[in-house]
């Protein structure tokens, strides 16, 4: 008999294993999203001969998966575990796979921005070889997808030659869908001629009746050197959140002067080379995971960009849970130099 009871349960756990495993294969078509981690960037950032910082800059992290039925029901226990539509994130016929390797392109392209926008308000040098505009995917049902692929390099436009994304875009805004363009690509080892229709974007990608190429995530391929030398490497981390945090990391570096003054300083937000600091998702579950982690300063994006901004919402979250910390509005990086700097170092 207790042979008997004692299989019966051994079944009975096998059985719930199987379920537990079943469930966690069905997707569902959501992210789901929970705070992360606050990383520290002395390990992921080296200037050559770099100055040392007496406190520790912070980037802040959430962690993203695929929602299955554990994760839904587990996301219903808390407000910061977070369930989003996945069309929110994917465009059309992409996959996740697809998705994250986007995510990974950003993150280099705003490594890059950080880097450029640090050495500038450092006044330390840097050299830019402009090479072209690099296409990252094509518009599905515009005429560019008849002509174009993913890594093409756009080198000229009617046999003028392009260097950026934003002269491309000055040159091709007064132009009416349904005229054509010649591009010059470079496809691998080819060159190609290429003739693509101007047409008017899809209604999903555009409020108003705006035409275009038909390219989405384009960016500026560049090759640049920086003296001193400067290296990040953000491991699996993806996304362009990190922009800000990584230039004021650099800029530490480069300075004498140690803007941290011993404190732990944390934050998020985009960048751009001239140093504008961007909206981003996920702000409230950023700051859970920066008071978690101990941070005694938080840099939030303060933009009109987004309603309510990235810094509202930062401060509602912080005094919801009543965090230690203390949050900061910044639309440049600048500002946050210039809080830091005039930051009383016993506060």
């Amino acid at each position: 008999m207790m042979k008997q009871l004692r299989s019966r349960r051994i079944w009975i756990i096998i059985i719930v294993l199987l379920a537990v495993l079943a469930l966690n294969q069905i997707s569902l078509p959501y992210y789901y999203s929970q705070p992360g981690e606050a990383s520290s960037l002395q390990d992921m950032v080296t200037v050559q001969n770099g100055y040392k910082e007496q406190g520790e800059f912070y980037l802040t992290t959430i962690r993203q998966q695929r929602a299955n039925i554990p994760l839904y029901l587990w996301s219903q226990l808390s407000q910061y575990r977070d369930l989003t539509p996945t069309d929110q994130f994917l465009r059309e016929g992409e996959t996740d796979q697809e998705y994250f390797h986007r995510q990974n392109r950003l993150m280099n392209s705003s490594q890059e921005a950080a880097k450029i926008a640090a050495y500038k308000e450092a006044d330390r040098q840097y050299e830019v070889e402009y090479n072209g505009v690099k296409v990252s995917q094509v518009i599905e049902g515009m005429d560019a997808e008849n002509h174009l692929q993913s890594d093409d390099l756009i080198t000229a436009l009617n046999g003028e030659k392009v260097r950026t994304l934003k002269k491309m875009n000055g040159r091709l805004e007064d132009l009416e869908a349904g005229t054509q363009v010649t591009l010059t690509v470079k496809r691998g080892d080819e060159t190609l001629e290429k003739t693509v229709e101007i047409s008017e974007f899809p209604e999903d990608l555009s409020s108003s009746s705006r035409s275009g190429l038909g390219l989405l995530y384009p960016y500026t391929d560049r090759d640049v050197q920086f003296d001193p030398d400067v290296e990040i490497n953000a491991g699996s981390i993806g996304g362009p959140s990190a922009g800000l945090m990584f230039s004021l990391e650099i800029y530490n570096q480069l300075t004498e002067s140690d803007l941290t003054r011993g404190k732990d300083v944390a934050g998020t937000g985009t960048i751009d080379d001239e140093g504008n600091v961007g909206p981003i998702g996920g702000i409230s579950e950023k700051i859970v995971a920066a008071e978690n982690s101990g941070v005694d300063i938080f840099f939030a994006p303060d933009t009109s960009a987004a309603e309510p901004s990235n810094y509202e919402q930062a401060e509602k979250t912080a005094s919801d849970i009543n965090a230690d910390m203390k949050v900061v509005p910044v639309q440049h990086m600048e500002d946050a130099i210039t809080y830091l700097n005039n930051m009383d170092a016993g506060a």
